[in-house]
C-alpha cells in the first residue's frame, strides 16, 4: 500500500480524502483533532501544524495540506493580524510541512504533493484580500515547488469553490444564502466535500504522473463562465 499523508484530515475536505484513500492506502492523519472514524489502516497524531514539532515518518508517497481559512471582511476591517494568520495557515503552515517532510518523499514511490488553493485567488470577489493573497502565495508556491523539485517530486493544487463544509457553514446558514451561492454558480451548484476528494485522489495517484506545477479550479464554472 501506499503511505500518504494528510495534514488536516479530521474535518471538511480533509476528513473527505482521507475516507476516500483509507481503504486501499496507508493514511497518516495529522490534526488537532482525530478523524470520526477509526480504521485499520489510519493512523492519527494530534498536532498543531504551526505550533507543535512535527512526527518524523521515514517514507511517505504523498503530502496532502488540508489547513485553511475563509476570513471575509471589508479591507477597512480587515487588521494586519488578519493577513499574517491568514498566511501562516495556508502557507507558513505548508512550507513547515514540506521542509520537514521532504526527505521521507524523496524516498517514496513516484511521491507528491498537494496542496489547496481558492477559486478567489482567480475571480476577484469582495472581502476575499487576506484569503485571496494567501492563497495566491499558494499558488506561486506550488508552481515554483514544481519547478525545483521536478522530476523527482510532484506538486499541484486545487482551487475549489464553495465547498458544504464547517469552515464555509456561514456562507451556507440559511436558505436564502444556499440559493444565492447556487445561483451565482454557472452549474447551478456548489461543491460537496466527496468531489474535491475525488480530485484529490486523481492527482495524487500514478495516473496523474504527468501533471506538476497545475492549479485545478474545481469551480462549478463560476472561474471560466458567464452566463
Amino acid at each position: 500500500m501506499r503511505k500518504i499523508l494528510v495534514i488536516g484530515g479530521s474535518k471538511g475536505i480533509g476528513n473527505a480524502i482521507v475516507n476516500a484513500l483509507v481503504e486501499q492506502n496507508e493514511v497518516i492523519n495529522i490534526s488537532r483533532s482525530a478523524p470520526l472514524q477509526p480504521h485499520t489502516n489510519l493512523t492519527h497524531h494530534n498536532c498543531n501544524i504551526l505550533e507543535d514539532a512535527l512526527p518524523d515518518i521515514d517514507t511517505i508517497d504523498a503530502l496532502i495540506y488540508c489547513p485553511g481559512s475563509i476570513n471575509l471582511k471589508p479591507i477597512s476591517r480587515l487588521k494586519l493580524e488578519d493577513f499574517r494568520n491568514d498566511f501562516e495557515i495556508n502557507v507558513i503552515g505548508a512550507v513547515k510541512a514540506i521542509q520537514h517532510y521532504l526527505p521521507s518523499l524523496k524516498k517514496g514511490n513516484n511521491p507528491n504533493i498537494l496542496l489547496f488553493s481558492t477559486v478567489a485567488a482567480k475571480l476577484g470577489m469582495p472581502f476575499h484580500a487576506s484569503v485571496a493573497a494567501a492563497k495566491s502565495a499558494v499558488e506561486g508556491l506550488t508552481k515554483s515547488l514544481g519547478a525545483e523539485f521536478a522530476p523527482t517530486i510532484r506538486v499541484n493544487a486545487i482551487a475549489p469553490t464553495v465547498t458544504n463544509t464547517e469552515l464555509a457553514s456561514k456562507l451556507l446558514r440559511n436558505e436564502r444564502m444556499i440559493e444565492n451561492i447556487t445561483e451565482r454558480h454557472p452549474l447551478k451548484k456548489y461543491l460537496q466535500p466527496t468531489e474535491v476528494a475525488d480530485l484529490a485522489t486523481f492527482l495524487i495517484s500514478d495516473k496523474a504522473a504527468s501533471i506538476s506545477g497545475q492549479i485545478f479550479e474545481l469551480d462549478c464554472g463560476i472561474v471560466s463562465f458567464k452566463i
